[in-house]
């Protein structure tokens, strides 16, 4: 008859998992706060002082972390004893890479196209950038997505392959940039008038520069108006160009109310006149 084990038989094969798991989580805190305050700090310095914007130094930063997080786990198993665990997961991690790359397709697009975005430097963390009918201002550029301010203070996660199959208009990226508005005035109105005070309000703008100087200019004989074109430039690092313009755009309506110059609106008249025919019907019995 089979006398049952005794516990003391299980004790050594407990006390070696505790031991074997021990060493795995002490080797892996170890190896990836390690890795990190190496790894991580010589890529961020090494990528800083080659002059690399902030998006491709963010993008680093993550990957260098997945890097330091996948090795420190691979290597704290081994120096654990798992390392035959790990060659039969190999085979197993193949099959589900394979699987989870079918259904994950978004999310490797979303990842190329932040690479591309890094690389091409299309905007970059500052910028101010128009798409789709949206504007926003670049505060991160991630792996998956980016992040963008708006005017109202909203921040908006946008996936990095929507922006990399859109327009996108970039209206800082070239220092400076110039704000329009369209005034229409009537064509008895003094033209030159009118302009004179256009480029006064102008000059009063936040953020207005001196050079180049405001001008405005005739751009269109409209049907009731004539067109004057106010501009004045700015630096949007400084200055949002929605507010310089709005400012503009009330400003130079109260200067032209005070100058006396009308500013029309489209507007029908009808000429001719109408004659009304009166007929006598006469009956007959």
């Amino acid at each position: 008859m089979n006398s049952v084990p005794a516990v003391d038989e299980y004790v050594p094969a407990l006390i070696g998992a505790v031991v074997t798991a021990a060493i795995f989580v002490v080797a892996f805190v170890v190896l990836y706060w390690v890795g990190k305050a190496l790894l991580l700090s010589l890529t961020e310095r090494s990528l800083e002082s080659r002059g690399f914007n902030e998006g491709l130094i963010s993008l680093a930063r993550s990957i260098v972390t997945a890097l330091i997080l996948l090795g420190s786990v691979a290597i704290a198993a081994t120096v654990a004893g798992f390392g035959t665990i790990l060659v039969a997961l190999s085979a197993l991690g193949g099959a589900v890479v394979l699987a989870v790359g079918f259904a994950a397709q978004d999310l490797i697009a979303n990842f190329v196209a932040g690479v591309f975005i890094v690389k091409d430097e299309p905007f970059t963390i500052g910028d101010i950038v128009e798409w789709d009918d949206n504007q926003g201002v670049v505060r991160d550029i991630q792996l998956r997505v980016t992040q963008l301010e708006t005017y109202d203070n909203e921040l908006v996660t946008v996936p990095n392959s929507e922006l990399a199959d859109s327009v996108v208009v970039n209206p800082s990226r070239n220092g400076l940039l110039r704000v329009s508005y369209d005034f229409g005035i009537g064509y008895d109105d003094d033209i030159g008038q009118a302009r004179s005070a256009l480029i006064e309000e102008a000059e009063q703008v936040p953020g207005a520069l001196a050079e180049p100087e405001p001008s405005v200019a005739v751009t269109d004989l409209g049907d009731s108006a004539v067109v004057l074109t106010g501009r004045f430039w700015i630096d949007p690092a400084e200055h949002r160009p929605a507010a310089a313009r709005t400012a503009y755009i009330e400003a130079g309506k109260e200067r032209l109310d005070a100058e006396g110059i009308d500013m029309p609106y489209p507007h029908s008249q009808l000429t001719g006149s109408v004659t009304v025919a009166e007929r006598t019907e006469t009956e007959t019995a």
